[in-house]
């Protein structure tokens, strides 16, 4: 059984994608060892890539700033090179989170049959509020229990979405080129979410 994959785009791979990327397989293992468990098996249970719609960045680090972000809140930045989205990074997906409206478009357009598993990062976020996750599969810390409640999960996030509509704040701001401050204020958002997720993946 495959982990429970999650991708994430944005536009050149580098800045907002990256840092949603490894948050989220921080929070895994932050998840992993405040259950008392091994953080070192997080990646059979989560796999957390990323992928960017331009693609004019590939090969490239992640973007210094971004890395910085990553570093400061426990993760790991290292080892990272930034890639063009292709349509098997979607077929191989069981979550896709984008930066923006505009790009969850692209992946659709891309893969029409993602639509009910690709969401606005923010916008999956505000939804999973909404859900409840006591009515999800029981899951235990293993690659089949995990993966059945994260498909559970993203369809029900789905059915939440019939009775909302995307909110222009769902977007991630893009950061390339601004300061710091910025970067901080879009991992915040990223966290908002990514740490959620992984508190309903691993109860």
């Amino acid at each position: 059984m495959p982990p429970f994959t999650v991708l994430h785009v944005c536009m050149g791979n580098i800045c907002r994608s990256p840092m949603a990327e490894r948050l989220l397989a921080l929070a895994v293992r932050e998840r992993l060892t405040r259950l008392g468990l091994d953080p070192a098996g997080a990646d059979e249970l989560v796999h957390s890539h990323s992928a960017g719609t331009g693609g004019w960045h590939a090969g490239e680090e992640m973007n210094p700033p971004a890395a910085r972000q990553v570093v400061s809140r426990g993760g790991d930045a290292e080892g990272f090179a930034a890639r063009k989205l292709r349509s098997d990074h979607i077929d191989a997906a069981d979550l896709v989170l984008t930066a923006t409206a505009d790009q969850q478009d692209y992946v659709v357009a891309l893969r029409p049959d993602a639509a009910a598993r690709t969401f606005v990062l923010g916008e999956f976020g505000r939804l999973l509020g909404a859900v409840d996750v006591a009515g999800l599969p029981e899951s235990s810390a293993t690659p089949e229990a995990v993966h059945a409640r994260g498909v559970a999960l993203v369809a029900a996030v789905q059915a939440a979405r019939h009775d909302s509509h995307s909110l222009a704040t769902d977007d991630l701001d893009d950061p390339w080129g601004r300061g710091d401050q910025c970067f901080s204020r879009v991992a915040d958002e990223i966290e908002e979410t990514v740490q959620p997720l992984a508190a309903a993946l691993l109860p």
